[in-house]
């Protein structure tokens, strides 16, 4: 039986191995360790630019594939990341050895959080978005937070940074630790302020509805110290109940006159969205945001409520959110050929795809939105979300769905149907069409685009590298004048 010795571990320790390191968020950790001056070595089953790139880059050993040998080195600490197995051939080694280990979160409490200030942003949609804001505007106000995010912040080029200052920003995922751990990540962070975006069902594979889901944010908030801020989204009324018990204080924001950290005065005035801020009925600010949508105004929102707390003023937090210069695949735009336009999206929720449509389509009024959907996680290869897809790409020209590639994982009862999904999107008066493949969906946009088209990629993984090839595609043959 396996026993975590995170307790046995001391400021000694000198050598940690990290199974499964490629990983956004284990890749981040590990590089946070070399920066303590540890020697960091990490296994994984898939070792591939650009994080295979990044970590040599930073001096970490990765070799590929697992070897119960590796632990014959007797690492101090060994940390178990959540996709690996308790048949691991490294895992069955730490059973034999005895060694020291623990969960990627633990870890990043223990060592990365230690002795600062944690801001955990947590909720089913805008994580990374909000977090990201939050570290970026510490950061121009002079603040050197440190921060570990599961998305590249363009401002940095980076997911992680170990600075100086006396705040941590942690992006806290509800997805449960490690195989020896079932409970949500967040469970292990302390939070000096947190914020809830909004609670709705996701991950099917490990939630059996949203009741579930929503015990497991209700645990989080109720778990908090005395002494800490809930910052919470007032756009979902569920949300009152569900942070009712908390003992920390709790501020509501959105656009409602309850709200604590009201939005108001709202224009778009493309590339910016301009907005003002009231605390408590009274002014706090005016801010102009290069973030496109009602969603990112939202997040920039809880970002501004969170500074504030920390201590950043009107002036500085306006200076640093102007500044800002996004997360990537978050409505990144990777470039431009033939006179169309491709942007990356990480939307793959149903309500994340409608926010995002929503978001861009008005800073693209001269063409056509042609979306572009893979359906990729646990939860939107299956049937779950099936009838509520077809609402969502409402804004929408064109919409062409991939056939998920890994779909034989799902038993095929709960399969979610991509033929299903067009047909359903024809019978609301979309134009639509599914592919088996991503080479099939590159040849039907090159010869269907028109200049001023936007084509919106959504997917939670690489989808082959779609952006890339479709680019090289336009710009060999240019954009076609077909209907």
């Amino acid at each position: 039986m396996l026993d975590p010795g995170l307790n046995r571990i001391d400021s000694s320790v000198q050598h940690v191995h990290l199974i499964a390191v490629c990983g956004t968020a284990m890749g981040a950790l590990a590089c946070m360790l070399k920066d303590r001056g540890m020697t960091v070595t990490g296994s994984d089953e898939k070792v591939y630019p650009p994080m295979s790139d990044f970590l040599r880059q930073q001096g970490i050993v990765v070799e590929e594939g697992f070897d119960g040998r590796r632990l014959e080195r007797r690492p101090d600490l060994v940390v178990v990341g959540n996709a690996v197995r308790r048949d691991n051939p490294e895992v069955s080694a730490l059973a034999r050895q005895g060694l020291a280990y623990c969960s990627m979160p633990q870890a990043i409490n223990r060592f990365a959080a230690a002795g600062k200030q944690q801001v955990v942003v947590a909720g089913t949609h805008g994580k990374t978005t909000t977090s990201s804001l939050v570290a970026w505007i510490l950061h121009h106000a002079g603040r050197d937070p440190s921060f570990l995010i599961g998305g590249i912040l363009r401002n940095f080029g980076s997911n992680y940074r170990s600075g100086n200052g006396d705040c941590i920003v942690l992006e806290g995922d509800e997805y449960d630790t490690a195989f020896f751990d079932k409970g949500a990540k967040f469970f292990h962070y302390r939070p000096k302020v947190a914020v809830l975006t909004g609670v709705e069902f996701d991950h099917a594979d490990i939630f059996a509805d949203v009741e579930q889901v929503r015990d497991t944010f209700r645990r989080f908030v109720r778990q908090m110290p005395s002494d800490s801020l809930l910052v919470a989204w007032d756009g979902d009324e569920s949300l009152a109940e569900l942070v009712t018990g908390s003992p920390a204080r709790v501020m509501r924001y959105g656009p409602s006159a309850a709200a604590d950290w009201r939005i108001e005065a709202v224009t778009v005035s493309p590339p910016w969205t301009r907005f003002d801020l009231l605390r408590r009925g009274r002014l706090w600010g005016r801010f102009r945001s290069p973030l496109l949508g009602a969603h990112n105004l939202a997040n920039t929102a809880a970002a501004l409520a969170v500074v504030e707390r920390l201590g950043v003023d009107a002036k500085q937090a306006a200076a640093g959110l102007e500044a800002f210069a996004g997360v990537r695949r978050r409505q990144e735009i990777r470039g431009t050929a033939g006179g169309v336009t491709v942007m990356d999206d990480f939307a793959h929720h149903p309500t994340a795809v409608r926010e995002t449509i929503a978001a861009v389509r008005p800073h693209f009024p001269g063409g056509r939105l042609i979306a572009v959907f893979e359906p990729r996680t646990n939860t939107s290869m299956r049937r779950v979300f099936q009838d509520v897809y077809p609402a969502s790409f409402d804004g929408a020209d064109l919409v062409l769905v991939r056939r998920p590639s890994a779909i034989d994982k799902v038993p095929e009862a709960e399969r979610f149907s991509s033929s299903r999904l067009v047909s359903d999107l024809k019978a609301r008066g979309l134009a639509a069409r599914h592919f088996d493949t991503t080479e099939a969906i590159i040849d039907f946009l090159a010869a269907h685009c028109r200049p001023q088209d936007l084509v919106l990629v959504m997917s939670n993984g690489g989808f082959d590298d779609i952006h890339r090839r479709l680019l090289a595609v336009l710009a060999s043959c240019g954009a076609s004048t077909h209907p």
